[in-house]
């Protein structure tokens, strides 16, 4: 039987660009994980995605995966945007280069390994996961310093 794990990610950044960090929650079960990481010159964006990536690198077994973010960018570009892309080549319908290429396919990559639910949660509304992830974002931009 497929583990089911529920996962919530975040990503913030203090300037755009500039410091960022990403927070992922992942629970299975009675059974929850915390992961945080930091960037000294970055964006939003690439934060966001970032935490997607590590939290679905970071199961050592294919799962079912209900993943939230608070990232329309994230969700747009994974749900609708990603496979146009690589048809054409990485690039946009107005064919310049995909931004933050490197990370869409490495999520990509990523997410093949598992059977992905892609939820969308509005940030910064009272959800715990989405409350913790963005926490454990911030936190990464704090430990950026120390």
């Amino acid at each position: 039987m497929t583990r089911t794990v529920e996962i919530y990610t975040d990503g913030a950044c203090r300037g755009n660009p500039g410091r960022g960090g990403w927070g992922v929650v992942l629970m299975s079960g009675e059974r929850k994980r915390t992961m945080h990481g930091g960037d000294h010159e970055t964006t939003n964006n690439r934060m966001e995605l970032t935490a997607a990536i590590e939290a679905l690198r970071a199961l050592r077994k294919p799962c079912d995966v209900v993943l939230h973010t608070d990232s329309k960018y994230v969700m747009d570009g994974i749900c609708e945007w990603l496979p146009n892309w690589k048809k054409r080549g990485w690039k946009t319908a107005g064919k310049k280069p995909v931004k933050n290429q490197d990370l869409w396919q490495a999520l990509d990559e990523a997410q093949s390994r598992h059977n992905v639910t892609w939820k969308w949660v509005r940030g910064h509304s009272g959800n715990d996961g989405n409350e913790e992830a963005d926490a454990l974002a911030n936190r990464g931009i704090d430990e950026l310093s120390l």
